[in-house]
């Protein structure tokens, strides 16, 4: 008996690349980057720098999907080093309803532009509110700003509003308001819960320099339950203060209460030299103690603009003062500000000058260099109006750096009126 040749192979299914762009076979799997899975895929992606992400969505649907979700930030903190995180630095530079607020990433001299806060189309002019970072989320707090349901038209009032941003989903919302409106105030997030605490501050607007109310009240946001708690008042009223965690107590350092009048007429601060602490222990809130002058009358006027650097290893963070030119590191055994270093090259307008912590370092930013050649004076000038520049220190290892990055602004950085946090993403 004579069997039968058996039938030939069919032929192999046409690649996908062969494929017309309206077909799409049954099995033909889509992953984050081809020929890999997508767990390790996901690995690859979670390692780019996240001041890279935002252009980086447009590449395709999953990139845009995996990129705004909440999976992208669980891979980075999980498989980045803690120093290998992104650490932004997110500027406002004027009122963020109106003009969009930026996150600069100073390791990729990188900018990125945050879509501007819901804005109320009866209030304007915001300033002196507090930006402050938790996880990934981002706080704007707060603040001085002019309504035009308010009379006199010309007066600034303090804000209770509270808004947040999102970096996964890239939007803002808002929460639930303060229980008392005010401006220029200490805020910190409490480390290890979902709590933000601010204290004192006032009405205070930039467009007038000494004028505005000063409170002494004290409240705490619960993050979970979206509600603020009031909490003991500080010992005095003090507006314009500055507030960071030590440990799991609360520090307000500086700041201006009452004032006093030269010749009758022009009103002037009266600026603290003192600190105020609260403690937090085991869920139980203290009460607040005060610390003595950290300098004495005549060595200096006021606080200057305060940086924390934290200790990844659990101790006590480094607590450091830029005066000037000078760079002073707080002693907390003996109370009192120790020159530390001095700023390489001086700045052009040493009023107009920003001051951060990031990664364990210092940043010294400012929009201007002042150069002894008088040559070319003017197209340097012209040139550098538009460059940041950043003399970064590191404490530890006591060493200067540079670096220059041309800010998408239209017009230099006025860190007078600037708001500025941190956040590591």
């Amino acid at each position: 008996m004579v069997t039968p040749p058996s039938p030939p192979p069919p032929p192999p299914p046409p690649s996908s690349s062969s494929l017309p762009l309206s077909i799409e076979p049954e099995n033909l799997t889509l992953t984050l980057i081809p020929g890999l899975p997508d767990d390790l895929s996901a690995l690859i992606l979670s390692f780019l720098p996240f001041s890279h992400h935002a252009r980086l969505r447009s590449t395709c649907k999953l990139w845009k999907q995996f990129l705004s979700s909440k999976t992208l930030l669980s891979f980075r903190r999980n498989h980045l080093h803690f120093f290998n995180l992104s650490h932004l630095i997110c500027i406002f530079p004027e009122d963020p309803t109106i003009s969009s607020p930026y996150v600069f990433d100073p390791r990729n001299l990188a900018w990125c532009l945050l879509p501007p806060m819901p804005c109320n189309p009866h209030v304007y002019g915001l300033c002196n509110f507090t930006s402050i970072s938790h996880e990934s989320h981002l706080y704007v707090l707060g603040g001085s700003l002019f309504d035009t349901r308010s009379f006199p038209l010309d007066r600034p009032s303090p804000s209770s509003s509270a808004f947040r941003f999102d970096f996964v989903t890239q939007n803002w919302e808002s929460v639930s308001p303060m229980l008392l409106p005010r401006g220029s105030f200490a805020c910190a997030a409490i480390p290890n819960s979902d709590r933000i605490i601010v204290a004192g501050g006032g009405s205070r607007h930039t467009m007038f320099g000494a004028a505005g109310s000063r409170m002494s009240s004290v409240e705490m946001y619960d993050i979970g339950r979206n509600e603020w708690v009031a909490l003991d008042g500080l010992p005095r009223f003090r507006a314009g203060c500055v507030g960071f965690m030590v440990g799991n107590e609360f520090w307000v350092m500086g700041g201006y209460g009452e004032s006093r009048t030269v010749l009758g007429v022009f009103p002037v601060d009266e600026y603290y030299r003192d600190a105020v602490v609260m403690k937090f222990n085991k869920g139980e809130i203290g009460k607040w103690r005060e610390v003595g002058d950290m300098w004495d009358e005549g060595e200096r006027r006021r606080l200057g603009r305060i940086a924390v650097i934290e200790d990844i290893n659990g101790g006590s963070p480094s607590v450091f003062m830029l005066d000037k030119t000078d760079i002073f590191r707080y002693d907390m055994d003996c109370n009192r500000w120790k020159k530390e270093t001095s700023i390489p090259k001086k700045l052009s307008d040493e009023s107009s000058v920003g001051f951060v912590a990031l990664n364990g370092e210092l940043y010294v930013m400012g929009s201007g260099i002042v150069s002894d050649s008088t040559e070319n004076r003017k197209s340097r000038q012209s040139k550098r109006s538009a460059s940041l520049f950043l003399q970064i220190y590191h404490p530890q290892k006591m060493i200067w750096r540079t670096l220059i990055s041309k800010p998408p602004f239209q017009q230099p950085l006025d860190f007078k009126t600037a708001v500025m946090c941190t956040i590591r993403l």
